[in-house]
């Protein structure tokens, strides 16, 4: 940024201290949040750009020479005997070549430097002093000086590692760790928060840290917390390690917790490799991070790069690009979805946030709305990771606008005007309008040709839209009395594409019960149940006919969904579309028709070679991959997605590629389709 004069300098610095101050109590002694880490790294970033450029405004007491923030006053205090850094961070791969320059520089070394690449988890660091095994203190880092006295606490976090055994075990010992929450442990915390009506916790670093700082032990007891360690602190006798990697591996020893992901690197090129990976799966972790960290491995080199007053020369964060950013809500949509369900969505100032570009955020239901208090014109955090569907995390109360109003949910349909009902006891409000209210048909038509359902290749959404705004498909048994000359008439449909549409709709009539059942868009039927039910039923005339002992006697059937499989099959509307579905052609595999077949083709289960066989399917073969599986089923087989030792065959059509290869590797039978259909006894009867 530019300033023009001295004086606005001085004032920017004023205010950037300020608002550091304000938001690093709100993070470290409130464990709340108002803006994202991006967002505060950016402050922290330009104040410490303004101080070097006019050192005449640097302070002692500035944030940028700060560690943390100062205890609360909830906890004694306790002073670290050797003082817990922060680390410098870096955000772009031009950051970390400066860093192992620097090193290189320092250490006066012209090889490749080695390091120990670990991941930056996003929790709450802590410092554990054992006596003669046992856990005499625990603190938090604090202002890296002093810190919060949590031993209680983080007894009943350790457990059995409040006590360290053995002869290696020094008179004293420091171990640094940062203490964290799983993502599923945070997801059922706040499930659980949600029913007893307390406050939802935004991430989980706020869940840990709130956790630990908890006055009763008994709090911090119920909550699911773990430590990772990281480091040494004092350490008493003559304990000499030469790497980083050794200590490491030294506290592992001591059955203490080391993360599995730390790995040794060479010079710039291997810490990037390091973070691109770790980037990569960042969401197939169960844990949370930020980043990634890197030090030095020589101990001598580390001694000898010290420390700022602030942070290590011999270690560096490089930080993920953010999750969580501030945007504004321009206005709360309601969206109808093919049960129903009434979803409102948050319209936002596009915001870049978790590599994409985010305008529309979903706030789940009624509740979350009320929870939230979030209304149009407010700043609010938006969170993306991976693939999850954006959602606000919360609302800046601070930068609320006067003039804003508590959102009223609405009490009719805005598509259909239907009264919306909240069926028995659930969050999830709904349209009554069922297929007379045009978003349901619409979503319902959608469902039904998406790829897990009847897989409809080339019937989009818009397509779908304009067939139903047309009057040309009012149920989805009007999908296949579509022809050729209907379909170039749409706008923008070619002759080709008409024709690989029709191609695709006819292709869609064979099919399996399964895929049907799931296809028809039964509430709370989803991919699974459908293949439960197929599996049970075997008949589609015996499912719609069960009641609700039937259903209930199936795995995974509970009451609630046997009820709304009964209401489904019972509208006389629904009847008559599945019966309209079946004149136009619709079959599947059915198990009548194996049983009359000649004895000779379909071998009992009891005498199945695929009998209690775990089988893995790859490559393309002849038949659908539903149908190879239908088949094993029936014979007895169990059908997994993996190979491992523990697989008996392996299925391989054409263009078969890694299980392949594994299955090779683990000498496991390979089996071409020939061979699968020649053991199995039914190539006769699928050449019928």
């Amino acid at each position: 940024m530019n300033y023009s004069t001295r004086s606005e300098v001085y004032r920017q610095i004023i205010s950037l201290r300020e608002q550091i101050e304000y938001h690093s109590h709100r993070y470290y002694i409130l464990d709340n949040p108002e803006i994202p880490d991006g967002d505060f790294d950016l402050l922290l970033n330009e104040l410490e750009s303004l101080e070097l450029a006019h050192p005449e405004y640097a302070a002692p007491d500035s944030p940028t020479n700060r560690v943390g923030a100062p205890p609360s006053r909830g906890f004694s205090t306790v002073t670290h005997t050797t003082p817990m850094k922060s680390l410098g961070n870096a955000f772009n791969e031009q950051e970390i070549q400066d860093f192992d320059r620097r090193v290189r520089q320092l250490v006066a070394n012209d090889n490749p430097v080695d390091y120990i690449a670990e991941p930056k988890f996003d929790g709450l660091a802590v410092s554990l002093c054992y006596e003669r095994g046992w856990l005499v203190q625990a603190a938090t880092r604090g202002d890296g000086t002093q810190g919060e006295n949590i031993t209680r606490n983080m007894r009943a976090v350790l457990k059995d590692m409040t006590l360290i055994q053995g002869s290696a075990v020094p008179a004293k010992l420091e171990v640094r760790g940062e203490v964290i929450m799983l993502r599923k442990d945070f997801d059922d915390l706040n499930e659980a928060q949600i029913r007893s009506g307390q406050k939802r916790f935004a991430n989980p670093r706020n869940a840990a840290a709130g956790s630990l700082r908890q006055l009763d032990p008994a709090i911090t007891a119920s909550r699911p917390l773990r430590i990772f360690c990281y480091a040494l602190g004092e350490v008493s006798g003559n304990l000499q390690f030469k790497t980083h990697a050794d200590s490491l591996e030294w506290i592992r020893s001591l059955g203490l917790p080391v993360s599995e992901q730390i790995e040794s690197v060479q010079d710039a090129e291997g810490c990037l490799e390091y973070y691109n990976k770790m980037l990569i799966n960042r969401d197939n972790y169960p844990f949370e991070m930020d980043g990634v960290v890197y030090k030095v491995a020589n101990l001598q080199w580390q001694e000898q790069l010290g420390f700022t007053a602030k942070a290590p020369r011999w270690a560096v964060a490089y930080k993920f690009p953010a999750q969580e950013a501030i945007t504004q809500v321009e206005a709360i949509d309601i969206q109808v979805g093919r049960t129903g369900a009434i979803t409102p969505v948050a319209r936002l100032t596009p915001v870049f946030v978790g590599g994409v570009t985010v305008s529309n955020a979903t706030l789940h239901n009624r509740k979350e709305i009320q929870r939230l208090d979030v209304r149009v014109g407010d700043s609010v955090i938006v969170r993306r990771a991976g693939d999850v569907i954006p959602e606000i995390v919360s609302v800046i109360q601070s930068k609320r606008p006067d003039n804003t109003v508590e959102y009223a949910f609405p009490e009719q349909c805005p598509v259909c005007d239907s009264v919306i009902v909240y069926p028995g006891e659930e969050i999830i409000a709904r349209c009554s309008g069922g297929l007379y209210c045009r978003a349901q048909k619409v979503r319902s038509i959608i469902h039904f040709v998406s790829r897990k359902a009847m897989d409809i290749d080339g019937m989009g959404e818009k397509m779908v839209a304009q067939l139903v705004s047309e009057g040309l498909v009012n149920t989805v048994a009007d999908l296949y009395r579509l022809d050729f000359e209907t379909l170039t008439k749409l706008e923008g449909k070619a002759e080709k594409s008409a024709s690989n549409l029709l191609k695709a709709i006819d292709s869609s009539r064979s099919t399996t019960l399964a895929r049907f059942i799931y296809a028809l868009g039964i509430p709370q039927v989803g991919e699974t149940t459908a293949e439960i039910l197929a599996e049970r039923f075997t008949d589609l005339d015996c499912l719609m006919g069960a009641g609700e002992a039937q259903l209930v006697g199936v795995p995974d059937i509970g009451p609630i969904v046997s009820k709304d499989i009964i209401a489904f099959f019972d509208q006389q509307h629904n009847q008559e579309v599945i019966q309209d579905l079946l004149e136009m052609g619709i079959s599947w595999f059915s198990e009548e028709i194996i049983s009359e077949a000649p004895s000779e083709l379909p071998m009992s289960i009891e005498f199945s070679p695929f009998r209690d066989k775990t089988v893995v399917l790859t490559g393309t073969l002849s038949m659908t991959r539903d149908q190879a599986k239908s088949m094993l089923k029936r014979a007895g087989a169990k059908v997994t997605g993996s190979v491992s030792k523990r697989t008996d065959y392996v299925i391989a059509g054409e263009q078969a590629g890694t299980k392949a290869e594994k299955a090779r590797s683990l000498e496991v039978p390979l089996l071409d389709e020939a061979q699968f259909l020649e053991m199995l006894g039914e190539h006769k009867l699928m050449l019928q």
